[in-house]
This record gives C-alpha cells, sequence and structure tokens, in this order.
C-alpha cells in the first residue's frame, strides 16, 4: 500500500492522530538510537504481530512503555485487525518478511516524522 497515502488517511483519524511521543520516548530513542528503536520494532513485530494465531490479538499492544507501541497505535499497526482494517494485511495468515518490513518501515517512518517535528534529525 502507498505509505504516503496511509499516513494522510492516519492524519484523518480522530484516534490515530491523537498519539505522539512525550519528551520520555524521545530521550530514549536519544540514548538508544535509531537502529536500535528500528531493532526493536522488528523484534515486537516478529512477536506480537507475525504469527498466524494470536490469542489475545487486539491487546497485545500496550499504549505506553515503549516508542514503538506509541507509534504501532497510530500507524494502526498494532494488532492484526487494525492491519486489515487500514493496511489491508490478512489476518489468518502469518506475516510473510515482506510485511513485516513494511510494517517496521511505516513505524520508523512516524517516528522519525515525530522526531523531525521536534527538530531531532536522525540518518533515517
Amino acid at each position: 500500500m502507498n505509505k504516503e497515502y496511509i499516513f494522510k488517511k492516519l492524519e484523518l483519524s480522530n484516534f490515530r492522530s491523537k498519539f505522539h511521543l512525550k519528551e520520555k520516548d524521545i530521550i530514549y530513542i536519544k540514548e538508544k538510537g535509531i537502529d536500535i528503536i528500528r531493532e526493536h520494532a522488528y523484534t515486537f513485530i516478529t512477536k506480537r504481530l507475525a504469527p498466524k494465531v494470536i490469542l489475545n490479538d487486539g491487546v497485545q499492544t500496550p499504549m505506553k512503555g515503549h516508542p514503538v507501541f506509541i507509534a504501532q497505535h497510530a500507524t494502526a499497526t498494532c494488532c492484526r485487525s487494525c492491519l486489515y482494517k487500514w493496511h489491508k494485511i490478512k489476518k489468518d495468515k502469518e506475516l510473510s518478511k515482506e510485511e513485516i518490513d513494511y510494517i517496521v518501515d511505516i513505524i520508523m517512518l512516524w517516528i522519525n516524522k515525530e522526531l523531525n517535528k521536534y527538530h531531532i534529525l536522525n540518518k533515517e
């Protein structure tokens, strides 16, 4: 799916557009570095979204605690139902490497947009 189109749709959502990085999230990203945050995103997506069957689908992504979790809610990559509704990624199958890459890219694009709002430069 076209990433620009998705971001325009997400901006129109009252729920999705309310999510933003907080100061503690920005500090965490600066301390860890953007490459480590990307690794965390891959880990979270692989463990929490990629399996064919997810017992707690819909509640597996916390609303706080890590910048990736915030980004997942902002980008509708938080559960398989949202992935299907917003990104047309089917629920009842294991995610492919390409789908995982797409999801991580969406998450990291959102994080970078947030960092750019605060004029924090990074290499992504």
